[in-house]
This record gives C-alpha cells, structure tokens and sequence, in this order.
C-alpha cells in the first residue's frame, strides 16, 4: 500500500488553519487542506500491514488502504469511486468526523498516525472540483414508495440509497432547510452548509423528493425538548404515511437535550446549545431572527466539555464574547494517550480544538452549584453561577471542601449532550423503546432496523443514542439496505 517503505520516510503532514485573528472575522471554514502532492506523500506512509485496523477503526469500513494506494499513484478518479462506494457524504465526515481510523491505524501503534482524514478531505473536494460527482438515477422503478423522516446524515444516506435502487423517496422535514443537525447542529466555519446544498441537488435529479417545513407526529409542548428547532408549517400524522407509503424510516435524531436541574435554573440567561448554535446558523443563510443569542461583550460559560460545548466556544468568540470558559465534570485526561492500553480503540486523551485555540478557559472535574441572579433591572437574568471541584473516589465523585467558587457569568449554554430522541414523535407511531429511551429495534438479521410497528424502520441516533455523523450515515445505509430487502426481497440496497 502506497510505498513500501514511505511510513519509514516521510512523516505526518497537518491540514493547515488560517491565522486565528482572520478566521474569527467571519464564519467561513479555515482549514487548509493539503495540495495534491501533500496527499501522495501522506499516502505513501500507508503500510501494508496486512491486517488494516482502520477499516474496523471506521463505522463504515472505508476501504482506506486501497485509496491510500490510488493517491499514492495519482490515480484521483478511481480513488474516489472507492471512497463513495462505502460513504455517502465524504466531504461532511471529512470535515467533522473525529476520525477513529486514525486511531486504529497500525502506524498508531509507535508512530503517528496516517492522514486518513485529510486524504478523504482532499479526494472529495477534488472531485467536485473536477465535476467528476454526477446523479446516480436508477435505471429500473420498483414501484415501491419510502418516506424518511429527519433529514440528517442518516436520513440523506438512506434516501440516497434507496432512491438509487430504484424506490420512491419522499424526505420530510420540520426545518425550512434540509440538513438536520450538519444544518442546524454544525457551525458554519466547521462546514459550510453548501456541501449540503449540492449533495440535495445531486439528490433531487436522482429522484429523491423533499417536503421541508413538515412536522411528522408531534413534538413535546414543555421540557427541554420544547426547544428543538422547529419551522413546520404543515403537520403529517404516522397514519398519513403508513397509508400512503409502504416503509417508512425514522431518523429524527437524539434531541432531547440533558438539564442541569441545579438552584436558579430558570434565570434568564441559560439556554441550551441547541438553542443558540441553531440560530447563527440561520442568521448565516440570511434569515431574518428576532433577539438573537448573541454573546458580545458578555461573560459565557458553557456547561459540558465536548464537541458541541467547542462549537459554543467558537460561535461565541466570533460574537465578541469578553470571557469563554468551558467547564467538563471529568478530570483532565492526559495529554497522551497510553497507547499499549488502547490501540486499536479510541482512546482517551485531551483533545483541544480548533476554537479552544482561539480562546477559552478549560476547567475539569467541576460541578454546577446554584446559577446566580443579578440585583436591581438584572434581578431575574443570570450573572455569576458557583461551583465546586470534585475528585473521584471509589465509584463516584465527591466534593472537594472548600472549594466553593463563584464565576462571572452572562450567558451560560448547556452542552451536556443529548439523552433520548422526542418521545412523542415516537409514541405518536406507536414505537417501543428501549430501557434508554431510544427507539427499540432489531440490531441485525432479516428484520434489522425494524421498530415493533410493521413497516415502520428506525435508524441514526434514534436508534442507537447520540452518536458521530459517520455512524449516521452507517445506520441510513444500512437502514436502507433493510428496507430494500423487506420490500422486493434479496439483495441490498446499500
């Protein structure tokens, strides 16, 4: 795989960023990817090492060794069939994906790691460049009519898939946009909402339909989940669909954000990431919004230490924030990882990124107390909250004594993550869950992805809880091969 002895020549080249001052005057993406012979050079460290972790390393089984080899010999075209015969969306994983091939790489074991996802990054974007990206129609109608609910990666996979082999796919989605959480979810300057666009496009011409603005079900009226985005204008009730659709796909997602139920909760002041991330990104498109969340000049501390707490960071110090500080529960994880424990898995280590360079406090093993009110006109806002460290002893944390702390706080955003999908979108179809909350169905064999109601399939983070784009678009192709297989019998669809 690439040349024989390159991992022994070369070493591991970065994507590159724009200088931190520029990239945060607007919402532009700022990774410099690597030039043509950057890739072949990065691929010809691939070794071949004969059994290739990364393919189990990545919840699609990419077929990374053979498109190493393809750039390796400059052979840009070919590479890219390999890279979209198991991947959809290449140019959303390979933007956001964290990239758990790397980690299983074998090179991982003493060494650093093959660029995996930077090759990806450059085989996709070229080929779009090159318009070398065409719809795919099927040649043969099965007759057969699909309805995909959620328009994420999970849903746009399975449509994708399903429409190719020759269904009738119809997307609905509550948004005016499709996208779900890559629209909504993703700050533009991780992934510019253009690579969804012409993804819609080149799904449009292979048959797809799409109906946005269409609530199917129901959503909850109080609770956290209250507060998903939500511009439906139209409602469809489950037994529209079932009348009017042989199969029909769940995939709406884990939205059901986690609360922190702590004393003065409900100042004002405290929201959900999900319902400040969401908003720029319409601003960004060019929707008009009445009183925006906006961080300028203001004390911001987000609440929860992983990927959508950085997005928060990012967006808030584009706004102008005076302060960012992120608080984690867990202790701080060592700067290395110990690889002779963890390799081939995904192992654990701190992880800074691309907005924590740009500015913000990093605080571990500390827990949320009381949010704090102001006096006077601020009398209901929040302005400081108070803390206390925690050390784990035994099987659980315990408070530190005396280390009680108070912190300037004007905006504070919960992103402590997602704990279910909304439970009345999927009791409004009957649905059985699971002990988590997540929609109960089959994990494989003839009647996998299948929920407890007939024809009804369930895919995504509604399936499985909140996970990572790449295992969307695994559960949509794979939902989708389910399908195909439960409607005209035998081969896949993926």
């Amino acid at each position: 795989m690439g040349k024989v002895t390159g991992f022994m020549e070369y070493g591991r080249l970065e994507e590159g960023y724009a200088p931190v001052k520029t990239r945060l005057k607007n919402w532009k993406e700022f990774v410099i990817g690597l030039s043509a012979a950057d890739s072949k050079t990065q691929a010809a460290r691939c070794m071949d090492c004969g059994t290739p972790f990364c393919h189990n390393g990545c919840p699609i089984n990419n077929v990374i060794p053979d498109f190493n080899d393809l750039i390796y010999r400059e052979q840009w075209r070919q590479a890219l069939e390999v890279l979209h015969s198991t991947n959809n969306f290449p140019e959303f994983t390979g933007r956001v994906c964290p990239a758990p091939c790397e980690a299983a790489c074998t090179l991982n074991v003493n060494d650093d790691a093959v660029g995996i996802k930077s090759i990806e990054h450059a085989i996709i974007d070229r080929g779009w460049m090159e318009g070398w990206i065409q719809p795919q129609a099927a040649t043969h109608k099965t007759g057969k009519k699909v309805a995909v609910v959620g328009s994420g990666p999970a849903g746009l996979a399975a449509a994708q898939q399903l429409a190719r082999a020759g269904h009738e796919v119809t997307v609905f989605e509550k948004n005016s946009r499709i996208g779900g959480l890559l629209r909504y979810g993703i700050p533009d300057f991780k992934m510019e909402k253009s690579h969804i666009d012409r993804r819609v496009e080149q799904m449009k011409a292979e048959g797809v339909t799409f109906r946005t603005q269409t609530l199917v079900g129901a959503l909850p009226k109080e609770g956290p989940g209250a507060k998903v985005t939500n511009d439906a204008t139209v409602v469809v009730s489950p037994e529209q669909l079932q009348a009017e659709f042989d199969a029909v796909l769940l995939t709406g997602g884990a939205e059901t954000p986690r609360d922190l139920p702590a004393p003065g909760r409900d100042l004002a002041g405290i929201h959900f990431a999900m319902e400040f991330l969401p908003q720029q990104n319409k601003v960004n498109a060019g929707d008009k919004l009445k009183d925006q969340l906006r961080a300028e000049g203001q004390h911001v501390v987000v609440i929860g230490g992983g990927d959508t707490g950085s997005d928060c960071v990012g967006t808030s110090n584009r706004h102008g924030a005076a302060s960012v500080t992120q608080f984690e529960l867990m202790p701080q994880p060592p700067q290395v990882e110990n690889r002779p424990l963890t390799w081939p898995y995904w192992p654990l280590k701190l992880r800074t990124s691309s907005s924590h360079d740009e500015g913000c406090e990093r605080v571990f093993s500390i827990a949320t107390k009381s949010f704090n009110p102001g006096t006077g006109k601020d009398k209901g806002r929040i302005k400081s909250l108070t803390t206390v460290q925690l050390e784990w002893q035994g099987s659980k944390f315990k408070e530190v004594p005396g280390t009680e702390k108070e912190w300037p706080a004007d905006l504070v955003l919960l992103a402590m993550g997602f704990t279910a999908p909304l439970q009345t979108v999927l009791d409004s179809f009957g649905v059985a869950r699971d002990a988590r909350g997540n929609a109960a169905a089959a994990p494989d064999g003839a009647q996998a992805y299948a929920t407890t109601v007939p024809g009804v399939f369930v895919a995504g983070d509604m399936r499985r809880g909140q996970s990572l784009v790449v295992w969307a678009i695994r559960e949509g192709r794979q939902a989708a091969a389910a399908i195909h297989a439960s409607l005209v019998g035998g081969g896949a669809a993926a």
